[in-house]
């Protein structure tokens, strides 16, 4: 394995940082809310094509 770690080692860091990430991008959009305004955002982009 990776720098001589052995699998459960690999495996259990794996994990960990697997369930930090899906753990962090539910906080974001629990505690930002990133994608409350999107419909918003996306017909002023629609408006700026047409436009230009």
């Amino acid at each position: 394995m990776p720098a001589g770690t052995s699998w459960s080692r690999y495996m259990t860091f794996f994990v960990v940082a697997l369930t930090t990430m899906f753990a962090g991008a539910q906080c974001v959009h629990v505690v930002y809310r990133p994608l409350d305004d999107l419909d918003k955002y996306i017909e002023e982009e629609e408006i700026k094509i047409k436009q230009g």
